[in-house]
């Protein structure tokens, strides 16, 4: 069966699903019902991709998938928009801002297209730049999306040198609004202190939200490890001395 006859026969299944003899559950679903199932799905996705599990994310890009599909039924039965509606939107959209593929534009790098890519979308009643980076992104993901977005029309760090002397100023003053004790002002500069972090990741080519997702997992594992010990020594780790608890800890790094 042809790539179009498969995506036809999935877009009939979910209509079958919700049709008046389909699934009670499928047909009881709103955009607004399947909003963490979309959510859910994505981290999927992305947790598979982390595993490099190629097998375990062709099963999760279909999950995903199906979550466009059931979105696009329901619009269709509300008569807002059908599943055509999507694909020639997003199809005409890619023509439109890549014309250096489909047009007699010239770019040379993915730099160089990120800067035209703003243009394009400015062009197309985008108000500002940092417009269509969605509230609801975790926050270092939204943050340095933003500062990605900020940087193509030059507001930007001419090196990572101003990068480290900003952290070490948000430091500074997170420090100074802790010995004052004001928690909106601590609140403030923790969060200056974060942002700063992220754009430093922009800088040295790392993702901050991949980096702390992957520095939570190493904790995990290591504290689980420290758990263990206590345990296979008949002690509760609550009893244990925190240079007990730290010493374990360090065997447990040094035998990574």
């Amino acid at each position: 069966m042809q790539t179009g006859k498969k995506f036809e026969k999935l877009v009939e299944v979910m209509a079958a699903l919700r049709a008046e003899n389909g699934c009670p559950w499928d047909k009881e679903q709103t955009h607004k019902s399947l909003r963490p199932y979309l959510i859910e799905e994505t981290y999927e996705v992305l947790e598979s991709l982390d595993d490099e599990n190629m097998s375990e994310l062709a099963k999760e890009l279909g999950d995903l998938l199906l979550q466009i599909i059931f979105h696009a039924q329901i619009a269709c039965e509300n008569r807002t928009f059908t599943i055509d509606t999507i694909i020639d939107g997003i199809v005409d959209k890619l023509i439109a801002r890549h014309p250096h593929v489909f047009g007699d534009v010239v770019i040379n790098s993915a730099g160089e297209q990120s800067v035209h890519w703003e243009k394009i979308k400015k062009k197309e009643g985008k108000k500002s730049v940092l417009d269509g980076v969605p509230k609801i992104m975790p926050a270092l993901g939204r943050a340095q999306r933003l500062q990605q977005k900020a940087a193509t029309v030059g507001f930007d760090w001419p090196s990572i040198d101003g990068v480290w002397q900003k952290l070490d100023e948000e430091i500074n003053e997170l420090k100074q609004a802790v010995e004052a004790g004001n928690h909106d002002e601590i609140e403030d500069e923790f969060g200056d202190v974060l942002f700063t972090a992220v754009n430093l990741g922009r800088f040295i080519n790392t993702n901050a939200e991949d980096c702390l997702r992957k520095a939570a997992d190493k904790f995990i594992g290591r504290f689980q490890q420290v758990e263990a010990h206590f345990k296979n020594q008949g002690k509760e780790m609550n009893s244990a001395s925190l240079d007990e608890i730290e010493a374990i800890w360090q065997q447990v790094k040094l035998a990574e």
